[in-house]
């Protein structure tokens, strides 16, 4: 009887000393309310970034998520369940956020998340959107940093880790991404500017205003000096509501300060 009691007493014992649990959270869509700059109600509710495996370089490591003593698993069907990331990094101080990249494939166009704790609460938030461009695999570069603070997801999300804002970029045909490249944004880092195939699609990330510049063949078919030229041909120029485009100057002897245009 004790050799009975003394085996179930060491198996309560090891159960207890097993490794962390794991759970498994539904992704949602997001939403523009989405608030991520979460501040824990307790210490210990916070997020933590494990790396599970080691690559010979540093996009070959893998990442786990925990909250406490429990690793997320994400199910964002169609998509298959993932719990191992090849991206993963906090968007706010207080490390209730973090973004993360699924490490089921192997391009840049695998899907993104972001998962944070509000109230004690794990939410995961899927910062995926259907396209169907015939350039997507040309122009979706999966995470861009613009600056330490500016994160651009699949030309669709634009991050500022600041204030752990994330503003969906309003697309030029709803049913594609934006089939262009990042080219440059305004002084107040407000309104992003894309080189497509016929000019510079712009959105503004905060109202969501847009404008088309068409650009001359004669600019972007040079494409080692396009940038210089922008710079000396064109303006950000407020609208009546006070949303910066670039527009092509009036005046081509205006003396243009290269600080509007660096990012």
């Amino acid at each position: 009887m004790k050799i009975t009691l003394y085996a179930l007493f060491l198996s309560v014992v090891l159960f207890g000393c097993g490794g962390p649990s794991e759970k498994t959270f539904k992704a949602r869509a997001f939403a523009v309310s989405d608030d991520f700059n979460v501040f824990p109600k307790s210490t210990k509710d916070i997020l933590t970034i494990v790396k599970t495996d080691s690559g010979k370089i540093a996009s070959a490591d893998r990442f786990a998520i925990n909250f406490k003593d429990t690793t997320i698993t994400i199910d964002d069907a169609p998509n298959t369940e993932t719990k191992k990331f090849k991206l993963a990094s906090f968007i706010n101080t207080q490390k209730t956020a973090v973004l993360v990249q699924s490490a089921n494939g192997k391009d840049k166009m695998d899907p993104f998340y972001i998962i944070y704790v509000n109230g004690g609460n794990t939410e995961v938030v899927s910062l995926n959107k259907p396209s169907k461009g015939a350039e997507d695999k040309k122009y979706t570069n999966g995470l861009e940093e613009l600056t330490r603070s500016n994160l651009l997801v699949n030309n669709d999300f634009f991050i500022t880790t600041i204030n752990s804002r994330v503003y969906p970029i309003k697309r030029q045909k709803e049913e594609e991404r934006i089939q262009g490249k990042f080219f440059m944004y305004s002084g107040d880092k407000t309104t992003l500017a894309f080189l497509t195939a016929n000019g510079l699609y712009q959105v503004n990330t905060k109202t969501g205003e847009t404008f088309n510049l068409p650009l001359p063949a004669s600019l972007t078919s040079q494409p080692e000096t396009l940038v210089g030229n922008v710079q000396r041909d064109y303006t950000w120029v407020p609208n009546e509501h006070g949303t910066s485009f670039l527009k092509k100057n009036a005046d081509d002897d205006r003396i243009v300060d290269i600080k509007e245009f660096k990012h």
